[in-house]
């Protein structure tokens, strides 16, 4: 059987959540609401992306970036290092399930020269998340985030900023947010109409069980095998991974796409078990030359391979990871 690591939670409190809240630039420091921070991308051994972070005044430290997310994590270990006061206890929902833990206030996360404070960020294992914590939703709202595969950076612009035409053949999608996370509907898959939300958080592109009920009933999906899923929290579950002929973006074709289909708590959490859906994950995402996200303005776009500049090879075909 094999193995694949997920990430993407969010976060459900009985009070209202404190979202992390922008703080001033520091001095000598050029205001960052007039210009985009370039940041340096890595990859983990499940090829998500990672930035390097400031935590307290120190790192840098290694930070997933999880559009799945709703809120912002950090490892238990790396809290207890920087002596971080405890929160309330909360709930977290992940794609799996649900479990409750503990939070933390982080004083001060630096992205690039971005300082936020985040209040009652769930601190979870090291371990389960793979990285010293995740970039959510709620520290990159008010962005305009930009995502890089060709030259390993993400650029981060604030939302109110007028940021320059992006560089090769764009498609352009409008979303709506629901529960922080963006979604839309201008996809089909192998000829059958889904719901997409980009998630860089996952490792592979997951399906609900009503997508996949369609495509086998028309005959449409390829044999499949189990794979185990598992998520921050540390639970796991069983999907059927299968191979996609043809997922349609905004009218451009990703070819021989894996999709792992289950019965994953966030489909029915945000109330979508019912609509053929994907979480469109970075085995998907990893195919195009750049990504943009544009929280505020609920707009994301794509840059086609092959389009932008010193580009030397297409890459429209997707190959099992």
């Amino acid at each position: 059987m094999s193995f694949i690591r997920l990430i993407a939670i969010s976060l459900f409190l009985t009070t209202p959540p404190a979202f992390a809240a922008r703080l001033p630039p520091p001095a000598g420091q050029v205001d960052t609401q007039t210009e985009a921070d370039q940041i340096a991308i890595g990859t983990d051994r499940d090829d998500r992306m990672t930035v390097a972070v400031q935590v307290a005044g120190r790192g840098p430290y290694r930070f997933l970036v999880d559009t799945g997310s709703e809120r912002t994590v950090i490892s238990r270990d790396l809290a207890h290092r920087l002596r971080l006061v405890d929160g309330r206890n909360v709930t977290v929902h992940s794609v799996i399930g649900s479990s409750g833990v503990r939070t933390v206030d982080i004083p001060s996360l630096m992205i690039g020269s971005r300082p936020f404070a985040v209040v009652g960020a769930p601190a979870l294992e090291a371990s389960h998340i793979g990285a010293d914590g995740m970039l959510g939703i709620d520290s990159l709202r008010k962005q305009q985030v930009l995502f890089d595969f060709k030259s390993g950076t993400m650029s981060v612009t604030p939302a109110q900023v007028r940021i320059e035409p992006i560089d090769g053949d764009v498609i352009v999608v409008s979303a709506r947010s629901r529960r922080g996370r963006l979604i839309f509907t201008e996809a089909r898959l192998n000829g059958q109409k889904v719901v997409i939300i980009v998630d860089t958080g996952s490792q592979v592109t997951i399906g609900n069980l009503t997508l996949q009920r369609k495509l086998q009933r028309k005959r449409l999906l390829t044999s499949s095998q189990p794979v185990t899923l598992h998520s921050v929290t540390g639970e796991t579950m069983i999907a059927d991974m299968a191979k996609i002929d043809d997922l349609d973006v905004g009218g451009f074709q990703l070819k021989e796409l894996p999709v792992a289909f289950a019965d994953a708590y966030i489909f029915k959490q945000l109330d979508l078990a019912d609509k053929p859906t994907l979480l469109l994950g970075m085995n998907a995402l990893r195919a195009f030359d750049r990504v943009s996200i544009d929280f505020a303005a609920r707009k994301v776009r794509f840059v086609l391979p092959g389009t932008s500049s010193n580009e030397t090879e297409s890459r429209t075909r997707l190959a099992a990871r």
